[in-house]
């Protein structure tokens, strides 16, 4: 068993300079984390989540011998949700109840190679939205600002926060993908000079032995009478 390790919610503080004295907009609660598994071992994280939330975990085996390993994703009450076994990638979004989630990466079957593994946690309707919005309201005095609404203020910003939540989740997603596609090119490469290296040996021997065999075609063997 590996050591169990708690992901509190990552903070992120964006100032805001426009409502003086204003918490900023809702913190970031998307994080991502690689790690290396060694041979014969599992690791387990824990994340607390609210009721009625939504957790998204997306894994890849970006290097490692067949590129696999096996999830296990466990509600706070023990009840297995996700078991999956040998596999090198995968995605899965459930809706919360409160308390801590398990999830563990098992590569206990292999006795040899460790494995390179990186995975992403996506939290949504975390609670914060409402708050957000009361949080707003204390510092807006009348119905309109420059001739908007608060709401329409506030959806402009959630649509923007959204829009730049998916632009940073896919081009986590394309760095996870360029690093495992770069690990596999490598080890072709060291493949490829290895077995280039076996080739020009054997040909080298090979070569060797046919120049021996036809000298000794021509080698004149009778021996000399006195």
């Amino acid at each position: 068993m590996g050591d169990k390790i708690w992901l509190p919610f990552p903070v992120v503080l964006l100032a805001s300079l426009l409502l003086p004295g204003a918490v900023g907009f809702t913190p970031s609660l998307d994080s991502d984390f690689t790690f290396t598994l060694p041979a014969g071992q599992k690791e387990c994280f824990y994340q607390p989540m609210p009721l009625k939330a939504s957790l998204e975990i997306e894994y890849q085996v970006l290097d490692g011998a067949g590129l696999d390993i096996d999830f296990h994703l466990a509600s706070p009450k023990g009840r297995t949700l996700v078991f999956e076994q040998r596999k090198s990638d995968g995605v899965h979004t459930i809706e919360t109840e409160g308390g801590d989630y398990m999830f563990c990466f098992d590569n206990t079957f292999s006795t040899i190679s460790e494995k390179v593994i990186f995975f992403e946690l996506i939290l949504d309707n975390m609670g914060e939205q409402e708050q957000e919005q009361e949080d707003w309201k204390k510092y807006i005095t009348g119905t309109d600002m420059l001739d908007m609404k608060l709401e329409d203020i506030l959806e402009s910003i959630n649509s923007i926060k959204s829009r730049l939540s998916k632009s940073g989740h896919i081009q986590t997603l394309l760095r996870a993908f360029e690093a495992r596609d770069r690990n596999i090119q490598e080890s072709n490469f060291d493949r490829v000079n290895f077995w280039s290296m076996v080739n020009l040996v054997v040909m080298v021997v090979v070569s060797a032995i046919q120049v021996y065999m036809l000298k000794s075609l021509f080698e004149d063997k009778r021996k000399s009478r006195t």
